[in-house]
């Protein structure tokens, strides 16, 4: 097989893409999308977004020490891509997309309303990795959106339609081909033998 060796780069993908919103110490409020986002731990529940200092969310994210990561759907791929390359120093991102915020129940930041899971953090630390800080913060709430659940009162992936990033395109998830410890578990043919 033929491989190729290239410089050191970010090629990690796809990755999950989420809208962060933000609102700043006047109540004002922000949305921007990020794909360099994750899980840091389980316990405690931890997650973390990478944000350069030039962006207009980062000094409200700093300010505040509040954000909400809202999942993203195939419905809402325009407002993920626009709330990415568009400012929010120039315009009211929820106004202009037709977003609407939601009271969240734990940080001052709104979550969005369309957004199937807003995830509700408390940054811990603030890391400086090149260009981009690293925000880790506390999982302090998620809200999910009732319509999603399915008859067993879990979250349903399928229902929601959420999108990834894939090297500057956006993709929708697909097809499950297995669940969490499907190499391992005996089917009841085997159990048979």
């Amino acid at each position: 097989m033929a491989r190729q060796l290239w410089k050191p780069a970010n090629i990690l993908y796809p990755c999950p893409v989420v809208m962060v919103s933000c609102a700043d110490r006047d109540g004002r409020p922000n949305i921007m999308t990020a794909a360099w986002t994750g899980t840091i731990s389980s316990d405690p529940v931890m997650a973390s977004v990478s944000i350069r200092p030039a962006r207009y969310s980062y000094q409200i994210i700093r300010d505040t020490g509040e954000f909400v990561l809202n999942l993203t759907t195939r419905d809402l791929a325009f407002a993920t891509d626009f709330c990415g390359v568009r400012s929010g120093r120039d315009i009211d991102k929820f106004a202009h997309l037709g977003l609407h915020p939601t009271v969240s129940d734990s940080v001052r930041a709104p979550g969005i309303d369309e957004s199937p899971v807003n995830i509700e953090c408390k940054v811990v630390k603030i890391e400086n990795f090149g260009v981009h800080d690293l925000f880790l913060a506390e999982v302090v709430r998620v809200s999910v959106d009732e319509q999603y659940m399915d008859e067993k009162g879990r979250f349903d992936l399928a229902k929601a339609d959420l999108i990834a990033y894939s090297h500057g395109e956006y993709f929708a998830l697909g097809e499950k081909v297995g669940k969490f410890g499907f190499s391992v578990k005996k089917d009841k043919k085997n159990k048979k033998r």
